[in-house]
């Protein structure tokens, strides 16, 4: 089973295959914004296999998150 992590989204480059840098708890990762074609910098993305899948609101971002941290995946974001 594969689990989509929310994410924002701090730079896009690329033209015919856009790519998005995104802050994904704590870490920038890449991923290929072919399936949101519409993301922009600053919004949250639903990240799966290194696909930005969905976009989301911030609170739905947040929410995800916490529950993240609270089940022990990732760390609690630093102070």
């Amino acid at each position: 089973m594969c689990i989509g992590v929310p994410a924002l989204i701090t730079a896009i480059s690329g033209d015919v295959l856009p790519m998005a840098t995104v802050d994904l708890a704590g870490q920038q990762q890449e991923c290929c914004l072919a399936y949101v074609p519409d993301a922009q910098v600053g919004d949250h993305v639903l990240v799966q296999n290194g696909f930005a899948v969905d976009l989301l609101d911030p609170e739905a971002a947040a929410a995800s998150l916490a529950a993240f941290v609270e089940l022990g995946v990732i760390a609690p974001p630093a102070p």
